[in-house]
């Protein structure tokens, strides 16, 4: 659907104000940032994270009493899908030296480097390898990769500050050190990142950073790293078996409380299998499919916080799951393409952001949480400039020709050519015309918690990537996503090969903490039909929706 005649009349409104813009850019004026003092008002009003009412307390579990969203609430409080009492966990289904769940950037970087070590692997995952938030991530990976303009001091710094000094100090050392050696393995692994004529490596700020270390592949750049990720993982069929369409519904424990595999689900033929391990990598992303306060979503179709309900039922704690991501710009027109992610590239390529009256309300490369909250206020109806859609949602504009005029035609095309082609199939040229863009729900902040070697505490099992919580803090800054799978991930490969061979589980496997679990939950006076985890949305009707489409899978073990 093309840009209506209304909305074209307020497209005049931009036009109009875009040349005094301009010239603003071209003499380095920049749009002041917000003051700190200022940022903190308006995310406690606007940012959906301190809207009253949109978190309650979990009643069972290690970390009962904390309040979190009530979607991921819902999900922590529902029984297994499997019953324990009827599992036969003597009848294994495979053996392996290292079980990975999880087919994205964290999973396949961990089967990668247990197999490097040694291990002998078997990759898990919901839905095809590599199909994952990874694969959708656009705008880059961060690294301190320029001597003399910069460091992993500088990237340490940006990072805490960015989470509001929140982060747990010693994940964050490990990210900005270990991120130039990551983008050194991903290079020679054949990954093809955006570069100068000469061979060197392009950089661009995101947002919350003091200096230009985002790497990027065009605006594909976590398409191309799993490109890399994936391929290679396949290449060695010898050492890492893939099993796909198997997401793990169950943790397996021994009753010395070490973590020994883990129960997977067939999603084509319904069946259960066990799957014994001596180490278990927890890899399986973030829950954006969870829709939390209803708000659309740029993630993949099976991010529903499935490792979250695993870890958390095995007794692992969680951290900083109370903060989620939205990203300041999702498409909201044409609805087709609702929650669509528009990289934050745009922004540090030149484009404004502009409400109804064509004012630029905010500096482009705030940190998300303060910019998504911005845009939310200009949309509020007590600030009422928000530009209103054929729908009658609201959105401000993303004005996209701005770095036509700043950096020579043909810069949009050529920089962003899939987001070209995507709206041209609207009758929206995005290099003359604004985009229509709203915060959507883009991260998962927090996690299960990890140390440095993401070891948790539970004896074998080991977490990865968006799951695990603690390096962002409060607040992801852009890049740091695509680092952290590809650095936590090899981190918890490697220790988990290494806890293999030293370690191996002892004692009788047993699914008693699931047992237990359940008579926390009757315990605590919770009723409910919940099955969980959720594995899959259902978009069907809203009836259906609200029975949740996996309570009806039942199956049987193979």
């Amino acid at each position: 659907m093309p840009y209506t005649p209304e909305l074209k009349k307020l497209m005049k409104v931009v036009e109009k104000t875009r040349p005094a813009r301009v010239q603003r850019k071209k003499k380095g004026l920049e749009f002041s940032a917000i003051p700190v003092d200022d940022r903190q008002k308006i995310l406690k009003k606007y940012h959906p994270d301190f809207k009253s009412g949109n978190r309650r307390k979990i009643r069972v579990g290690p970390s009962k009493g904390y309040s979190i969203s009530h979607e991921v609430v819902d999900l922590l409080e529902a029984h297994s899908r499997v019953d324990p009492k009827k599992i036969d966990l003597s009848r294994v289904a495979y053996e392996t030296d290292v079980l990975v769940i999880g087919g994205g950037g964290a999973g396949a970087s961990a089967a990668l480097l247990a197999q490097e070590s040694g291990a002998g692997v078997l990759l898990a995952t919901k839905l095809r390898m590599g199909d994952a938030n990874t694969m959708m991530a656009e705008g880059g990976i961060q690294a301190a990769t320029k001597r003399g303009k910069d460091s992993p001091y500088y990237h340490y710094l940006d990072v805490i500050g960015g989470g509001h000094f929140s982060n747990d100090p010693k994940l964050v050392s490990t990210l900005v050190l270990e991120a130039p050696k990551v983008m050194g393995w991903l290079e020679k692994m054949g990954t093809m990142f955006s570069k100068f004529p000469d061979g060197t490596l392009k950089t661009m700020h995101g947002g919350g950073t003091s200096r230009k270390r985002m790497h990027y592949a065009g605006e594909i750049t976590g398409a191309e790293i799993m490109r890399t990720l994936r391929d290679e993982v396949k290449n060695r069929p010898e050492n890492i078996k893939i099993i796909e369409f198997s997401p793990a519904v169950e943790l397996v424990l021994t009753n010395k409380g070490q973590c020994a595999g883990a129960i997977l689900y067939n999603l084509e033929t319904e069946e259960y299998f066990v799957v014994h391990a001596k180490a278990t990598v927890l890899a399986t992303g973030g829950s954006g499919r969870l829709h939390m306060q209803g708000y659309m979503t740029t993630n993949h179709y099976g991010a529903t916080g499935d490792g979250l309900i695993l870890g958390y039922r095995a007794g692992v704690k969680l951290r900083f799951l109370h903060s989620v991501q939205y990203h300041p710009t999702g498409a909201v027109f044409p609805e087709q393409a609702e929650g669509l992610l528009i990289t934050e590239k745009f922004r540090g390529a030149g484009a404004n952001l502009v409400n109804v009256d064509g004012e630029q309300f905010v500096y482009e490369r705030e940190p998300r949480d303060v910019e998504a909250a911005a845009v939310i206020r200009e949309c509020s109806p007590d600030r009422g400039k928000g530009v209103p859609t054929p729908t009658g949602k609201f959105g401000v504009w993303l004005d996209s020709p701005m770095i036509e005029l700043l950096q020579g035609p043909g810069t949009v095309k050529r920089e962003f050519p899939g987001k070209c082609i995507l709206f041209r199939r609207y009758e929206i040229d995005i290099s003359k015309e604004p985009m229509l863009v709203h915060p959507t729900l883009h991260y998962q902040n927090g996690g299960l918690e990890i140390d440095e070697s993401c070891q948790t505490s539970v004896p074998g099992l080991f977490v990865a990537g968006e799951v695990s919580g603690g390096v962002h803090g409060e607040n992801r800054l852009m890049g740091n996503s695509l680092l952290d799978v590809t650095v936590f991930g090899r981190i918890a490969g490697e220790n988990a090969a290494r806890y293999s061979r030293a370690k191996s589980p002892r004692g009788k496997p047993t699914l008693e903490h699931v047992i237990r679990y359940n008579r926390e939950l009757e315990k605590a006076g919770v009723k409910t039909d919940r099955i969980a985890p959720m594995l899959l949305p259902d978009y069907s009707n809203p009836e259906v929706r609200k029975r949740q489409l996996t309570t009806q899978y039942q199956g049987t073990l193979r």
